[in-house]
C-alpha cells in the first residue's frame, strides 16, 4: 500500500483520501486561472483598504484583464513593468509568480479539472518535464516573496498584507509542487503554513476578503475527511466545518480583491464535490459569462454539465466552444485538445462509440496537445475501435501509446489491450 503524508502529521493511504483534500493542499484553489479582479467600487472607496493598495493600480488592473482571457504573454509584460515600478513590493512579485505558474500548467495541459475528478491522479506515472529555468523562477520569486514578507512582519507584526502575501505565495508554491511533482508532503506542510498566514491576516483585519479563501478551503476539506480521520485531525487542533468553509469563499468571492475569481472557481468545485450541482453550474456558468473569452470557465462549464448528467447539454457546450474558436482572436492559445476529449468523454457516456472514437483523435491531433495527453487520447480511441470491431485501428494505436520516450504513464493499460482487445464500456 502506498503512503503520503498528510499536512497534519500523520499518514494515510491516497486511496483514502478524498479528491477534495487535494485542494486542501492546494491552499489558493488555483485550479484554474482568474486569480485577480479590479476592487468592488464600494470597497475602493472606503477610507481603510482590506488590501494591498497595489491591487488597486490601474496597470496591475489591465494585467488582470491580460491574465483573464488567457493572454499570459501579455498579462506578464504588465506585471514586470509594474514590479520595476515597485521592486520591493511582494505582491508584485506575486502577480508574475501566478502567471509564471498557471502559463506553464497551461502549456502542460493541466488545467483542466477533469483530470483530478479521479483517484488515479494521487498515484499517477506522469512525469511533467518543466523546463529548468522556469522551475528555477518559480522557486526565486517564492523564496524572494517569502524572504520580504519574513522581514516586514519581523518589523511590523500587524502587516496583513505582508502575511497574506506570503501565505498567497506559498499556496500557489504548493499548488505548482502537486499539479506538476505530485508532492504531497511538501505541499501540504506550504498549504498548511499559507492557512496560518491567512488566519493571522484575519486576526489584524477581520474583513480582509482575500485571506478568506485559503482558510475556507481548508475548513471545507477537512470536514470532508473520513470520520476517523477527522477524529485524528481533531487531535492535533485541526478543525473543519463545509458550511463554515462555503461561507467563507462565498464572502472571498463578494468582497476579495485578490481571490475573488478563485474563490468562485473553488465553491463551484467543492458544491459539485457534495452533488449539489444545480448551485455548482449556477456559479460556473456565471464565470463563463462574465469571461466569455476565458477558454478555461467554458471548458469547465461543459465539465460540469457532463458530470451533472446532463449528455446532451454538455457536448452542445463542447461544440460551442469549438465553433467560438474559429472565429479569428476569438480565444488566445485555445488548447482544443481538452475540448475534443471532454466531448469524446461525454459522447462515449451516452454510448456513442463512433463519435466517440473519432473526437479522441480529434484530441491526440492537435498540434499543441502534450505527449501525456495525446497518448491517453490515442489509448482511449483504441477502446472504442475495439468496441467498433476495427481491430487493426486499434492495435495501431494502442502502439502509438505505448511507445517508448515521453510519457509512459498510460504504456501498461495500451500493452494490456494489445494483448487482449478491450471489451469494456
Amino acid at each position: 500500500m502506498l503512503f503520503c503524508q498528510s499536512n497534519f502529521g500523520f499518514f494515510l493511504p491516497p486511496v483514502s483520501v478524498p479528491r477534495v483534500l487535494i485542494l486542501a493542499i492546494l491552499v489558493s484553489g488555483l485550479l484554474l486561472p482568474g486569480c485577480f479582479l479590479a476592487a468592488p467600487p464600494a470597497l475602493a472607496a472606503a477610507p481603510e483598504l482590506h488590501t494591498d493598495p497595489l491591487n488597486l493600480d490601474p496597470l496591475a488592473k489591465d494585467g488582470m484583464l491580460h491574465f483573464y482571457n488567457l493572454d499570459y504573454d501579455g498579462a506578464l509584460q504588465r506585471f514586470e513593468a509594474l514590479e520595476r515600478m515597485h521592486p520591493d513590493s511582494p505582491m508584485a512579485k506575486d502577480y508574475i509568480l501566478t502567471v509564471v505558474i498557471f502559463r506553464e500548467l497551461y502549456h502542460q495541459d493541466l488545467l483542466d479539472t477533469t483530470y483530478y475528478a479521479h483517484d488515479n491522479f494521487l498515484t499517477s506515472k506522469r512525469n511533467v518535464d518543466v523546463p529548468a529555468a522556469t522551475r528555477k523562477r518559480i522557486d526565486d520569486l517564492t523564496d524572494t516573496v517569502v524572504a520580504i514578507c519574513d522581514r516586514r512582519i519581523k518589523a511590523n507584526e500587524s502587516d496583513k498584507d505582508a502575511y497574506f502575501e506570503r501565505g498567497y505565495a506559498k499556496g500557489l508554491h504548493a499548488a505548482f509542487i502537486t499539479l506538476v511533482d505530485h508532492s504531497f508532503a511538501s505541499a501540504a506542510r506550504q498549504g498548511y503554513s499559507a492557512r496560518n498566514d491567512s488566519e493571522q491576516a484575519l486576526k489584524i483585519d477581520p474583513q480582509y476578503a482575500d485571506a478568506k479563501l485559503a482558510v475556507g478551503i481548508q475548513q471545507f476539506a477537512v470536514a470532508s475527511l473520513p470520520r476517523l480521520i477527522r477524529l485524528m485531525v481533531g487531535i492535533v487542533g485541526v478543525a473543519g466545518n463545509k458550511e463554515k468553509g462555503l461561507e467563507m469563499l462565498r464572502d472571498a468571492a463578494a468582497h476579495g480583491y485578490v481571490t475573488n475569481i478563485s474563490a468562485r472557481t473553488v465553491l463551484s468545485l467543492f458544491l459539485r464535490h457534495d452533488a449539489r450541482y444545480p448551485e455548482a453550474l449556477a456559479v460556473q456558468h456565471g464565470l463563463a459569462v462574465e469571461f466569455p473569452h476565458d477558454y478555461l470557465f467554458r471548458l469547465e462549464e461543459a465539465n460540469l454539465t457532463k458530470d451533472m448528467g446532463n449528455g446532451p447539454g454538455a457536448i452542445a457546450i463542447y461544440r460551442q466552444v469549438l465553433k467560438d474558436a474559429q472565429q479569428p482572436g476569438y480565444f488566445i492559445d485555445a488548447r482544443l485538445q481538452l475540448v475534443w476529449f471532454g466531448l469524446a468523454d461525454t459522447e462515449r457516456g451516452q454510448n456513442d462509440v463512433f463519435d466517440a472514437a473519432h473526437d479522441y483523435l480529434n484530441a491526440a491531433e492537435q498540434p499543441k496537445c502534450s505527449d501525456w495527453l495525446r497518448k491517453r487520447a490515442q489509448l482511449n480511441a483504441g477502446e472504442m475501435f475495439d468496441l467498433l470491431h476495427q481491430r487493426d485501428t486499434a492495435v495501431k494505436l494502442y502502439q502509438m501509446a505505448a511507445a517508448g520516450g515521453g510519457d509512459q504513464s498510460q504504456a501498461d493499460a495500451a500493452r494490456k489491450y494489445l494483448k487482449q482487445a478491450y471489451a469494456g464500456k
